[in-house]
């Protein structure tokens, strides 16, 4: 009798200590949740991307914007390509892909294509570079090193130098809010140059300058008084009235 007890004893707590083996760690569900997001925040993209051996890190913006800063270790591919797609064929598609751009609308839209193509895991960076500067993370560059052509804070407080008002205008050549602001913007620099001063920034061409300056969405629209005192910001697309309004 005190035999049988014995074992069923033994059974029942080696039974326990192998459904406690099988038990995920406490932090395993936390870590679970943040990689299977399609969309990350830099943090996480950065987190999830140190604890993927075998990740793949895709960059879709264009060569010149590649070169004048990246990830380390990323691959540039640019969504604007007409080849594109084949290009892409060149990573595997059954191990993650992470995909950064400048703000994050191109990455979305090539994680879009690559999981319709069938790649499994495609997380995209939300908020893109410009964000992920703006957090302070690494990147290199080509040269290895930052870019000399980039605008300084003191070549910037220079711009604003002037008994007008200063409207700064911070686009991009791909992005299409910006273009369809930019004919007005001429407009307005024509028109009230007695008044108002427009500066044109292209922010892929200057990242320490975004970085200093905070900017993570484009457009974005900075207007400054005569003493260089900020007085408005507007992100996202606005029309010609909406700015008027403040000048």
């Amino acid at each position: 009798m005190k035999s049988r007890i014995a074992i069923i004893l033994a059974t029942t707590i080696l039974s326990f200590y192998a459904c406690s083996q099988n038990k995920p760690a406490g932090d395993s569900n936390s870590s679970m949740e943040t990689i299977t997001k399609t969309s990350l925040s830099v943090q996480e993209f950065n987190d999830a991307l140190q604890k993927t051996g075998n990740a793949q890190l895709l960059d879709v913006r264009t060569p010149e914007e590649f070169s004048k800063g990246h990830l380390a270790n990323a691959v540039n591919i640019n969504w604007y390509d007409a080849g594109f797609k084949e290009q892409v064929k060149s990573l595997a598609a059954d191990k993650p892909v992470f995909v950064y751009c400048l703000s994050g609308k191109r990455s979305g839209e090539a994680a879009a294509y690559l999981r319709s193509a069938g790649f499994g895991q495609v997380y995209e960076m939300s908020g893109g570079i410009m964000q992920w500067r703006a957090a302070n993370l690494p990147e290199t560059t080509e040269q290895g090193g930052s870019s000399n052509a980039s605008l300084t804070p003191d070549q910037y407080q220079h711009l604003l130098s002037t008994d007008k008002l200063t409207l700064v205008d911070v686009y991009a050549e791909w992005c299409g809010p910006c273009k369809k602001m930019a004919p007005y913007l001429k407009e307005i620099e024509k028109d009230m140059a007695a008044t108002v001063k427009v500066v044109r920034i292209d922010a892929d061409a200057h990242p320490e300058l975004m970085n200093a300056l905070k900017v993570e969405v484009l457009p974005t629209l900075f207007l400054y008084d005569k003493n260089k005192k900020l007085i408005w910001q507007h992100t996202g697309y606005i029309d010609k009235a909406g700015v008027v309004k403040q000048l």
